[in-house]
């Protein structure tokens, strides 16, 4: 058996036996069933992008000021014989109180003195315009007596001629026609003095007159009276004390309305500006930039930034700063809120007072605009369902984030539905089973509009792409 396997051919032949029963077993084994495999359908909540009615907001802060602030200063020098009991730092003290008096003594005497000086100047016009008008009495009478003595000299010339009287009876008479006449001039020029003369005292009248106004104002600057209701701040004086004419005696803040300074990054200001047309803007004259600020109708809510839950104040943006904070890269917003002692609560709604950090809201008026809820966005993209329930990765451009919100400019369309659940895995194409959310389509056209609150306001920040 041995030498018969050793033979060539035998061995060959084998080998092909073992070869075709390989051959035969795999072509006659039944075919492997194979099974097709994909990603499986993902459940996911969407909404409907649509236009919605959106407030922008943006939170500026800032210390509370007050709105008149009075450094009453000392226009008089003397010595202080009076200050009210309420005069000390926190008082309050009502519109019209005296409050500081200055001793007057020395202006007492200034002012009689103006008034004796004005009233013997009157006296003089007086007597003037009383000789002036015996003059005139006196200028009439000589007339006459020049009238009669005028026809006598010409009777007499007359009967001269008749040769029945002397010459020297006619010089007589010419001699006294002529003192008449002369009486008659010395009266007209005493008369036409009378009016510079009157001129001169009429100047001293008024001379005198401007003393005694001087001599009142200054004596009733001895007494400082309060111009408004206020809150005293620090007092400088004590009473019996000495006074130099400019020094400061107190600090008295009015109580009608206070001031806010917020300070508002540079960023979130231009979200603030939908209120303003595309049209372009002449601030240079002084009115422009106060018809823009009206035009811009923004509310203004404060509140207190380090004072626990209180209650707010409604406030109105009065002006805006000159300048861009190169540092913080803030611009100034100047707020007015009116009325900050009234309707106190204590612990809930306290006064606003001088020093105290404040958080200012400002809210432009509704625009339409695409808002989508910021948990929508990933890395710049938003996830849509397309028509036939697939996944599309869409970029975008983000005009505007606020808090839980973001406007989209560019990369979707109104009535396209947008993903808000999560999506794993992200492949585009990934088939999908979209479950509207009506009710947050809801709350998110509220939170646009400001019904309901919004969180992370802090994080406003506009995006130019």
């Amino acid at each position: 058996m041995k030498s018969l396997l050793q033979k060539p051919l035998v061995l060959l032949l084998i080998v092909l036996l073992a070869i075709g029963l390989v051959v035969f077993k795999v072509r006659t084994k039944p075919a492997i069933p194979h099974q097709k495999l994909g990603f499986p359908t993902r459940v996911v909540e969407v909404i409907e992008a649509r236009l919605l009615p959106f407030r922008p907001r943006a939170t500026a802060y800032g210390y509370v000021e007050p709105a008149v602030l009075l450094k009453a200063k000392s226009e008089v020098a003397g010595r202080i014989v009076y200050v009210n009991p309420l005069l000390k730092k926190g008082g309050s003290i009502a519109k019209g109180t005296v409050v500081v008096q200055i001793e007057p003594t020395t202006f007492e005497f200034s002012l009689d003195q103006s008034k004796a000086g004005l009233a013997s100047s009157r006296s003089s016009l007086k007597q003037l315009e009383t000789e002036e008008k015996s003059t005139r009495r006196s200028l009439d009478i000589a007339r006459e007596n020049l009238a009669v003595g005028e026809k006598e000299l010409a009777r007499l010339r007359k009967i001269l001629k008749k040769g029945l009287i002397a010459r020297s009876v006619v010089d007589a008479e010419e001699q006294k026609t002529l003192q008449l006449r002369q009486q008659v001039e010395d009266l007209k020029g005493k008369l036409a003095t009378y009016s510079s003369r009157k001129a001169a005292i009429k100047s001293q009248i008024k001379q005198a007159g401007s003393q005694l106004a001087q001599s009142r104002d200054t004596l009733q600057r001895t007494e400082i009276v309060m111009p408004f209701d206020a809150r005293i701040g620090t007092v400088y004086i004590e009473k019996g004390e000495f006074t130099g004419v400019g020094n400061i005696l107190f600090e008295a803040l009015g109580t009608q309305a206070v001031e806010i300074n917020a300070q508002l990054p540079t960023r979130q200001f231009r979200s603030l500006l939908s209120g303003l047309s595309d049209k372009a803007l002449d601030l240079q004259q002084p009115d422009g930039l106060q018809a823009a600020i009206k035009n811009l109708k923004l509310e203004a809510h404060v509140s207190l930034a380090s004072y626990g839950e209180t209650s707010g104040w409604q406030g109105e943006l009065l002006r805006i700063g000159e300048a861009i904070d190169p540092t913080r890269d803030t611009i100034d917003l100047v707020v007015l809120v009116n009325n900050p002692y009234k309707g106190i609560i204590p612990g809930k709604h306290p006064p606003l007072l001088k020093g105290m950090y404040t958080a200012v809201e400002f809210i432009a008026p509704p625009t339409q605009q695409l808002v989508l809820p910021r948990r929508a966005l990933h890395q710049g993209r938003v996830y849509v369902a397309a028509a036939d329930d697939r996944l599309q990765i869409r970029p975008v451009k983000v005009l505007l984030k606020q808090g839980e919100l973001i406007v989209v400019g560019e990369g979707i369309k109104a009535g396209e539905r947008i993903i808000i659940s999560d999506v794993i895995p992200v492949i585009e194409g990934l088939p999908l089973k979209p479950l509207e959310n009506s009710e947050y389509e809801k709350q998110l056209a509220a939170t646009a509009l400001g019904a309901a609150n919004v969180s992370g306001s802090d994080d406003n920040e506009g995006e130019a792409k």
